[in-house]
Protein backbone atom coordinates (compact mmCIF):
# COMPACT_ATOMS: atom_id res chain seq x y z
CA UNK A 1 0.00 0.00 0.00
CA UNK A 2 0.96 3.36 -0.90
CA UNK A 3 0.75 5.98 1.53
CA UNK A 4 1.17 9.55 1.17
CA UNK A 5 2.05 11.52 4.25
CA UNK A 6 1.01 14.89 5.63
CA UNK A 7 2.42 16.48 9.06
CA UNK A 8 1.05 19.33 11.12
CA UNK A 9 2.90 22.84 11.42
CA UNK A 10 5.05 22.02 14.67
CA UNK A 11 5.76 18.08 13.70
CA UNK A 12 8.37 16.71 11.26
CA UNK A 13 7.76 12.56 10.49
CA UNK A 14 11.46 10.43 11.05
CA UNK A 15 12.66 8.32 8.64
CA UNK A 16 12.13 5.69 11.63
CA UNK A 17 8.55 6.63 11.77
CA UNK A 18 7.75 6.38 7.76
CA UNK A 19 9.67 2.82 7.63
CA UNK A 20 7.29 1.48 10.83
CA UNK A 21 4.45 3.18 8.53
CA UNK A 22 4.99 1.44 5.54
CA UNK A 23 5.86 -1.70 6.89
CA UNK A 24 2.43 -1.85 9.13
CA UNK A 25 0.20 -0.29 6.11
CA UNK A 26 2.17 -3.04 4.16
CA UNK A 27 -0.25 -5.72 6.24
CA UNK A 28 -3.63 -3.70 4.60
CA UNK A 29 -2.65 -4.82 1.10
CA UNK A 30 -4.40 -8.25 1.25
CA UNK A 31 -7.88 -6.17 1.71
CA UNK A 32 -7.29 -4.23 -1.81
CA UNK A 33 -7.74 -5.17 -5.51
CA UNK A 34 -4.42 -3.35 -6.52
CA UNK A 35 -1.93 -0.42 -5.47
CA UNK A 36 -4.33 1.54 -2.79
CA UNK A 37 -2.87 5.10 -2.23
CA UNK A 38 -3.76 6.13 1.85
CA UNK A 39 -3.70 9.72 3.14
CA UNK A 40 -2.12 9.58 6.16
CA UNK A 41 -1.56 12.73 9.20
CA UNK A 42 0.86 13.10 11.83
CA UNK A 43 0.79 15.67 14.47
CA UNK A 44 0.58 17.72 17.58
CA UNK A 45 -2.51 18.82 19.34
CA UNK A 46 -2.65 20.50 22.31
CA UNK A 47 0.39 18.38 23.41
CA UNK A 48 -0.66 15.07 22.23
CA UNK A 49 0.08 13.42 18.90
CA UNK A 50 -2.18 12.39 16.33
CA UNK A 51 -2.10 9.77 13.49
CA UNK A 52 -4.89 9.89 11.02
CA UNK A 53 -5.05 7.04 8.41
CA UNK A 54 -7.85 7.52 5.60
CA UNK A 55 -8.09 4.71 2.40
CA UNK A 56 -10.31 5.33 -0.13
CA UNK A 57 -12.75 2.39 -0.85
CA UNK A 58 -15.36 1.85 -3.65
CA UNK A 59 -18.53 3.84 -1.97
CA UNK A 60 -16.04 6.16 0.16
CA UNK A 61 -13.34 5.74 2.83
CA UNK A 62 -12.28 4.23 6.21
CA UNK A 63 -10.81 6.82 8.66
CA UNK A 64 -8.56 5.60 11.84
CA UNK A 65 -7.69 7.96 13.99
CA UNK A 66 -5.79 8.08 17.33
CA UNK A 67 -4.37 10.60 20.04
CA UNK A 68 -1.92 10.19 22.89
CA UNK A 69 1.58 10.62 23.64
CA UNK A 70 3.86 7.45 22.13
CA UNK A 71 3.62 8.11 18.33
CA UNK A 72 5.03 4.59 17.57
CA UNK A 73 1.98 3.24 19.78
CA UNK A 74 -0.18 5.17 17.67
CA UNK A 75 0.77 4.18 14.52
CA UNK A 76 0.33 0.50 15.83
CA UNK A 77 -3.00 1.72 16.85
CA UNK A 78 -4.29 3.26 14.31
CA UNK A 79 -3.15 0.78 11.65
CA UNK A 80 -4.87 -2.19 14.20
CA UNK A 81 -7.92 0.03 14.26
CA UNK A 82 -8.10 0.22 10.33
CA UNK A 83 -7.61 -3.41 9.81
CA UNK A 84 -10.67 -4.27 12.25
CA UNK A 85 -13.06 -1.76 10.02
CA UNK A 86 -11.64 -3.35 6.86
CA UNK A 87 -12.70 -6.60 8.22
CA UNK A 88 -16.03 -5.38 9.77
CA UNK A 89 -16.31 -3.83 6.41
CA UNK A 90 -15.81 -6.83 4.32
CA UNK A 91 -17.95 -9.08 6.57
CA UNK A 92 -20.63 -6.35 5.81
CA UNK A 93 -20.46 -6.18 2.28
CA UNK A 94 -20.73 -10.08 2.19
CA UNK A 95 -23.99 -10.27 3.83
CA UNK A 96 -25.03 -7.03 2.18
CA UNK A 97 -24.51 -8.50 -1.48
CA UNK A 98 -25.00 -12.47 0.09
CA UNK A 99 -22.92 -13.85 -2.73
CA UNK A 100 -19.65 -11.92 -1.62
CA UNK A 101 -18.45 -11.56 -5.41
CA UNK A 102 -18.21 -7.49 -5.05
CA UNK A 103 -17.05 -7.51 -1.06
CA UNK A 104 -13.97 -10.14 -1.90
CA UNK A 105 -11.51 -7.09 -2.25
CA UNK A 106 -12.05 -3.20 -2.14
CA UNK A 107 -11.36 -0.77 -5.32
CA UNK A 108 -9.60 2.30 -4.77
CA UNK A 109 -11.91 5.16 -5.25
CA UNK A 110 -10.66 8.52 -7.12
CA UNK A 111 -9.03 10.78 -5.21
CA UNK A 112 -10.50 13.88 -5.26
CA UNK A 113 -9.50 17.09 -6.28
CA UNK A 114 -8.57 20.28 -3.81
CA UNK A 115 -10.39 22.75 -3.17
CA UNK A 116 -9.18 26.65 -3.60
CA UNK A 117 -11.90 28.29 -1.26
CA UNK A 118 -11.27 29.84 1.76
CA UNK A 119 -13.32 27.73 4.26
CA UNK A 120 -12.03 26.73 7.75
CA UNK A 121 -12.65 23.32 7.10
CA UNK A 122 -13.27 21.29 3.73
CA UNK A 123 -13.81 17.83 3.46
CA UNK A 124 -14.09 16.54 -0.36
CA UNK A 125 -14.87 12.61 -0.84
CA UNK A 126 -15.83 11.00 -4.22
CA UNK A 127 -19.45 10.93 -4.24
CA UNK A 128 -20.73 7.04 -5.93
CA UNK A 129 -24.40 6.27 -6.37
CA UNK A 130 -25.68 3.70 -3.83
CA UNK A 131 -29.43 2.95 -2.34
CA UNK A 132 -29.78 4.34 1.05
CA UNK A 133 -28.83 0.91 2.72
CA UNK A 134 -25.54 0.96 1.69
CA UNK A 135 -25.02 4.74 2.51
CA UNK A 136 -26.38 3.31 5.94
CA UNK A 137 -23.61 0.73 6.30
CA UNK A 138 -20.72 3.37 4.93
CA UNK A 139 -22.23 6.02 7.64
CA UNK A 140 -21.57 3.08 10.04
CA UNK A 141 -18.07 2.32 8.92
CA UNK A 142 -17.19 5.96 9.64
CA UNK A 143 -18.67 6.51 12.68
CA UNK A 144 -20.51 9.87 11.56
CA UNK A 145 -23.77 10.19 12.32
CA UNK A 146 -24.79 11.49 8.72
CA UNK A 147 -23.45 10.56 4.90
CA UNK A 148 -24.03 12.21 2.07
CA UNK A 149 -24.47 9.84 -0.88
CA UNK A 150 -26.21 9.83 -4.72
CA UNK A 151 -28.68 7.81 -4.85
CA UNK A 152 -28.62 5.47 -7.30
CA UNK A 153 -32.28 5.10 -7.77
CA UNK A 154 -33.65 8.63 -8.36
CA UNK A 155 -29.61 10.55 -9.53
CA UNK A 156 -30.23 12.63 -6.45
CA UNK A 157 -27.97 14.03 -3.99
CA UNK A 158 -29.45 12.55 -0.21
CA UNK A 159 -28.81 12.27 3.11
CA UNK A 160 -29.32 9.37 5.70
CA UNK A 161 -28.74 10.04 9.48
CA UNK A 162 -29.16 8.26 12.58
CA UNK A 163 -32.40 9.29 14.51
CA UNK A 164 -32.00 9.80 18.27
CA UNK A 165 -34.13 6.56 18.71
CA UNK A 166 -31.24 4.56 16.90
CA UNK A 167 -33.23 3.89 13.67
CA UNK A 168 -32.11 5.68 10.10
CA UNK A 169 -33.89 8.63 8.53
CA UNK A 170 -33.72 9.61 4.69
CA UNK A 171 -33.35 13.41 3.22
CA UNK A 172 -34.42 13.54 -0.15
CA UNK A 173 -34.11 17.13 -0.71
CA UNK A 174 -36.19 19.11 -3.70
CA UNK A 175 -34.69 21.77 -5.51
CA UNK A 176 -36.00 24.63 -6.90
CA UNK A 177 -39.36 24.58 -4.79
CA UNK A 178 -40.22 26.25 -1.93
Amino acid sequence: MNFKLTTGKNFEATPAMEDLLAKKLAKLDRFFVSDTDAEVYMGLTKAKAKVEITVPVRSGAIRSEKTGNDIYALIDEAVDSMEKQLKKYRSKLHDFYQSGGRADKFEPAEPAEDANITIVKTKRFAVKPMDAEEACLQMEMLGHNFYVFLNAESGEVNVVYRRNDGAYGLIEPILGEE
